[in-house]
C-alpha cells in the first residue's frame, strides 16, 4: 500500500519518504527565495519529482514547500504568517490539496488582537519611557521583526520629531537590512510603491549600536540580537540597565522555557546569573507580540485554503498542539498527529491513476448508444496497456496489435442435464427449435455436425456416460456474450417442451 512517512528531528528539520527511492530532509533556511510578486514558483526536478514554493511572509525569501511524487503530494511550512506587516505581505496557498500538511504551530491556542492596538500601545510605552529619561530595550532576532519595528519606529520618530538616539547592533541585524535593501521588491506593495522616493530601509533615526554607546547618559533606544535574552549583546544590555526602574525592556516574541526571557515574563524579578551572581529586575518588563509566527486563526485559515487529507502539527507545546489538533479535526474533518521528536508517523495513501482512453474505444461505446455520464459512471471494457510510463485504455484489438501478439480465444463451457431418452441429434434438433422460438432477435443455426449456434455461443448434445435416459448440453462461449451464454444456460435448465406426440 503506498504510505507517507514523517519523522519530526527538532523544531524545524523534518524527514518524510514519499517512496522507498526518494528520502528529503528540509529545515527551515531552504535556499531558494520567492519573490513577492509570483507568490508561487513551480520546479519539476524529474519526470516524478515536482517542488513548488508558495510565499510564506514570515522572514524576507521565506517560503512554504509542496513537494509532488507522481500523485502524492507533502505540503511543508515551516514558519509562516498569515497577517501582512508593514514590509511583507501575508503567506498564500492555493487549493493544492495534498495527501499531508505539515505546519508549524508555535501559538497553536492564541489568537492575537488588533495589530493597530499593538502598534499604538508599542510606541506610546518607548515614548513614556525616553520622555522620563529612561533607556529601552528591545531583544529580537536578526532578521524579521527587528525591520518591522525599526519601520514602525523611524516613522514615529520623524512625525514627533523625538531626538532620542535609536540603535541596532552590529552584526548580524546589519547585514539583514543590507539584503532588505537590495531585495526591497520582495517586500510588500506600499514599501515597493515608495521606493522610488524612498528605500524605508535607509533609516535616518537609527544608527549602528557600539558597547560603549550601552553606558551613555540619557535616554536610547536598542534592538539587540538574540530576541530570548538568553546570551548575545542583548543579555549584556539587559544586565547592565536591569537594576534602574526608569528604564524598560520589551519582549516582542516568543520565549522558550529556561531562558532569561521567559523568566523575566513569567514575573522573576530576581535571576541567578554566571558565577551565582544574583540579578535583581528593577527595571520594567512588557510583553507585545509582534511575532511572525502565524497564531490559532491563521493556523486554521491555511488549513482551510489548502485543503489536505491530513495535517501534521510541529514546532509547538504539546498541551498547545492538543487543543489545535482537536480543532482542526472538529471542523475539517481530517486526520491530525502531533509526532513527538524521533517519533514516525505512517499515513496510508490512495493515489489516482490517470488512464488515457482511445479515441476507437470511445467511438465504439458511443455506437452503441451509451453516451459517458459523470453523473452514472458504467463499466467500460478494454485492454489496459502501459506505453511510454502512461497507462491507456484500448480495444483488445488495438492492444494486440501494439503489443504485436497473436490472439487467444478463451471460450467458458457449462454442462447442462436434461433428461430426454431420443438420440442425441434429436435432442440438438428440439435445442434448436426451442431457441429459435425465443430468441427471435439473434442468429440461431442448426449446423450440419447436429451442434447449435447463438451468436458465438456454441451447444452441442452429448450422452450421459451412466444413465442412457439423460442428455448432456455442453454450452460454450467467449467472453464477449458472457451476459448471453448466462442466459442460455439459465434457459435450458429449465428443460426443453414436451414435443407433441
Amino acid at each position: 500500500m503506498p504510505e507517507i512517512r514523517v519523522t519530526p528531528l527538532d523544531a524545524h528539520v523534518l524527514v518524510w519518504n514519499l517512496r522507498p527511492s526518494l528520502g528529503r530532509v528540509l529545515g527551515a533556511a531552504f535556499p531558494t527565495v520567492v519573490p513577492r510578486s509570483s507568490n508561487v514558483l513551480s520546479k519539476g526536478v524529474d519526470d516524478e519529482l515536482e517542488i513548488k514554493a508558495y510565499y510564506a511572509g514570515h522572514v524576507l525569501g521565506a517560503a512554504m514547500f509542496q513537494i509532488k511524487v507522481g500523485s502524492e503530494s507533502v505540503v511543508y511550512t515551516g514558519d509562516y504568517n498569515m497577517t501582512p506587516d508593514r514590509h511583507l505581505g501575508a503567506a498564500w496557498i492555493d487549493k493544492c490539496r495534498p495527501n499531508l500538511l505539515i505546519t508549524e504551530s508555535t501559538y497553536a491556542t492564541t489568537i492575537r488582537d488588533s495589530k493597530r492596538c499593538r502598534e499604538r500601545d508599542f510606541l506610546k510605552k518607548v515614548h513614556e519611557t525616553v520622555e522620563r529619561g529612561g533607556k529601552v530595550l528591545i531583544p529580537v532576532f536578526a532578521l524579521g521583526r527587528a525591520q518591522e519595528l525599526c519601520i514602525l519606529l523611524e516613522t514615529f520618530w520623524e512625525r514627533v520629531n523625538l531626538k532620542a538616539p535609536i540603535y541596532f547592533s552590529t552584526g548580524l541585524t546589519e547585514k539583514a537590512n543590507h539584503y532588505y535593501k537590495l531585495f526591497i521588491t520582495w517586500t510588500n506593495q506600499k514599501i515597493r510603491k515608495t521606493f522610488v522616493q524612498r528605500n524605508m530601509f535607509e533609516f535616518k533615526h537609527i544608527k549602528a549600536f557600539d558597547r560603549a554607546f550601552a553606558d551613555n547618559p540619557g535616554p536610547m533606544v536598542v534592538f539587540a540580537t538574540p530576541g530570548m535574552l538568553h546570551a548575545g549583546q542583548s543579555l549584556q544590555i539587559f544586565r547592565k540597565w536591569a537594576g534602574n526602574e526608569k528604564n524598560m525592556v520589551i519582549m516582542p516574541g516568543y520565549c522558550v522555557q529556561g531562558t532569561v526571557g521567559h523568566k523575566i515574563l513569567s514575573g522573576q524579578r530576581k535571576l541567578e546569573m554566571e558565577g551565582r551572581q544574583v540579578l535583581e529586575v528593577k527595571m520594567q518588563v512588557e510583553y507585545m507580540s509582534f511575532s511572525a509566527h502565524a497564531d490559532a486563526k491563521g493556523i486554521m485559515q491555511l488549513v482551510g485554503q489548502a485543503e489536505p487529507e491530513s495535517v501534521l502539527l510541529v514546532h509547538g507545546e504539546a498541551k498547545k498542539m492538543e487543543f489545535l489538533k482537536q480543532k482542526i479535526e472538529q471542523e475539517f474533518r481530517v486526520n491530525c498527529y502531533m509526532p513527538a521528536n524521533g517519533e514516525t508517523v505512517t499515513l496510508p495513501t490512495s493515489p489516482s491513476i490517470p488512464v488515457g482512453i482511445s479515441l476507437g474505444l470511445l467511438k465504439r461505446e458511443m455506437a452503441q448508444g451509451l453516451l459517458p455520464s459523470a453523473k452514472k459512471p458504467r463499466l467500460l471494457h478494454g485492454t489496459l496497456i502501459m506505453k511510454d510510463s502512461s497507462f491507456q485504455l484500448v480495444s483488445s484489438e488495438q492492444a494486440l496489435k501494439e503489443l504485436g501478439l497473436a490472439e487467444h480465444q478463451l471460450r467458458f463451457t457449462c454442462r447442462v442435464h436434461l433428461h430426454d431418452s431420443r438420440k442425441e441429434q434429436e435432442t440438438a434438433a428440439r435445442v434448436y427449435s426451442h431457441l429459435k422460438s425465443v430468441l427471435k432477435d439473434h442468429c440461431v443455426q442448426h449446423l450440419p455436425d447436429g451442434s447449435v449456434t447463438v451468436e458465438s455461443i456454441l451447444i452441442q448434445a452429448a450422452a450421459h456416460s451412466e444413465d442412457p435416459g439423460t442428455k448432456v448440453l455442453l454450452v460454450s462461449w467467449t467472453y464477449q456474450d458472457e451476459e448471453l451464454g448466462s442466459y442460455l444456460t439459465s434457459l435450458l435448465k429449465k428443460g426443453l417442451p414436451q414435443a407433441p406426440s
